[in-house]
Order: C-alpha cells, then structure tokens, then sequence
C-alpha cells in the first residue's frame, strides 16, 4: 500500500506561515527554512515585548512626574507620598498626562498636597 501524505494540511500550515513572514527582508520572506525561524522568534519578542512595554511605559510616567514634581520644588518620591496620603487617587499615567501637558492642573495637585 503506498504511503499517504496529506499535502493539503502540510501546504496550508507553511502557507499561513509564510504569510507571516511578509515584509520581512531578504530570504526572511521566500524561503521556508529561514522564514520559519524568523517568525518564530519574531512571534517570542512580541510575546515578550507585550510584558515590556508596560515597565517601559511606567518608567516613562514616572519620568514625566519627576519633571513636572521638580519645576514644582519636590522630587518624585515626596511627592508621591503626598499624593497617597493625601488620598488623591490618580494613577501614574495620568498625572503624567497632567505634567506633559496640564501644568498648570498638575502644579494645583503639587500645592494641595504640600
């Protein structure tokens, strides 16, 4: 009996995976062997990178805090301090958003919590 491949399953999984690889450069995009790795690890960064980019974007508040808390005469730690006993409850990302681009909102919340 001879021995049955199913064409049809392997054909469909390298296409989806090809077509994943669109955009990328080089063989990265047209050869089977090097696209699939490239997409696999492609597919590990951005797994990775979903974790990430939420410390990243929380370093970035608290930068933009710091900024605006310093114009203000205080450094970012006294201020949040403040802030929490103060019972102020806004988060970092918008207090950030307040500093960058409501000072003068931001400087109010720096003066009620003094």
């Amino acid at each position: 009996m001879p021995r049955s491949v199913n064409h049809v399953a392997s054909r469909a999984r390298r296409k989806r995976l090809m077509e994943l690889s669109k955009g990328y450069f080089g063989r990265r995009k047209n050869v089977w062997t090097v696209a699939k790795n490239a997409v696999e690890k492609g597919l590990v960064y951005s797994y990775r990178d979903r974790r990430n980019k939420k410390r990243t974007f929380r370093a970035l508040w608290i930068a933009r805090i710091n900024a605006g808390a310093r114009l203000n005469g205080m450094s970012y730690s006294v201020f949040m301090g403040k802030v929490k006993a103060a019972g102020i409850e806004l988060n970092r990302k918008v207090l950030a958003d307040l500093a960058m681009n409501n000072p003068e909102a931001f400087k109010a919340i720096v003066e009620k919590v003094k």
